[in-house]
């Protein structure tokens, strides 16, 4: 059982009886369906619709949630979620100190190693990823963490895309649980919900491969000569890719090479996505 220690990483804590309303009406993650022991991605958007915070999220209880998010932004995270909190019966904090790690190939329940394990559901279920936030340690190179992230198309800001910069469906929140497309209002949900039914996600993650070392994350993916997009993790000859999957099967449909420097990429859609990049528009094709 590799796990990981996830040092960059720290737990917003959310309880009281009024936590479950004031979340389900700010962040595009739909906790009417999240169950005990399972942790869902979601986010905290802009009103224009694009990504401000991403975390992970799970129950800690009755009225509890833990809220998985970078170490770097905890802070304005908390105060941001701060401002909408108002009079609702909320508290707000960040946990004080605790271990967060990563491990896969578990073939024990979380309840059997550590009450506070939950399963990781942006990962398929037979690989059973779960994260803990009790005492443990980590025994896998965080590059292992990394590429079962890349292998199945698992991006996270800041190594994939930038906060303020991509919308839910870039990053497939759309596919994953990621967002609640048949929730209520949140912060941001027109416009998430507009480009949904329109049709309009062009631009989205996908898994590049190469025969050579990729170049480093943020080099430009390129395509007849334009710009397409740009790597995320890199790990090797694989990688993630940001693009616009529109321009990329144009490019694919012409014969002509997609680049990442000069190396040459045969990119694929993660197995859980709906979406081809060969679809003649770009947009994604309902499985």
């Amino acid at each position: 059982m590799p796990s990981v220690e996830l040092s960059d990483r720290t737990v917003l804590l959310a309880s009281g009886p009024d936590a479950e309303a004031l979340l389900q009406n700010v962040v595009t993650t739909d906790l009417s369906s999240l169950a005990e022991g399972e942790a869902r991605p979601g986010a905290l958007l802009t009103p224009q619709g694009k990504i401000l915070f991403d975390f992970l999220i799970s129950r800690t209880g009755k009225d509890g949630f833990r809220l998985d998010c970078r170490k770097d932004v905890a802070q304005d995270f908390l105060k941001r979620l701060t401002l909408y909190k108002l009079r609702a019966k909320v508290d707000l904090a960040l946990q004080d100190q605790g271990f967060l790690s990563a491990s896969w190939q578990d073939d024990s329940s979380p309840s059997e190693n550590d009450s506070s394990a939950v399963a990781d559901r942006r990962f398929p279920v037979e690989l059973k990823v779960r994260r803990r936030y009790g005492p443990g340690t980590g025994g896998a190179d965080k590059a292992a963490w990394e590429r079962l992230r890349i292998e199945h198309g698992v991006a996270e800001s800041g190594s994939d895309y930038a906060m303020g910069e991509a919308f839910p469906h870039d990053i497939l929140f759309d596919q994953n649980g990621g967002v609640g497309l048949k929730k209520g209002c949140y912060v941001g949900q027109e416009v998430v919900s507009r480009m949904h039914h329109r049709g309009t996600a062009r631009r989205r993650l996908v898994i590049a491969r190469a025969e050579s070392p990729l170049p480093p994350s943020g080099t430009e993916v390129t395509a007849a000569g334009r710009t397409i997009g740009a790597l995320g993790t890199v790990s090797g000859r694989e990688g993630l890719a940001l693009l616009r999957i529109d321009r990329a099967a144009e490019a694919a449909k012409e014969g002509a090479p997609i680049l990442a420097g000069d190396v040459a990429l045969a990119l694929s859609v993660p197995g859980y996505a709906n979406f081809t990049i060969s679809a003649p528009d770009g947009q994604a094709e309902t499985a």
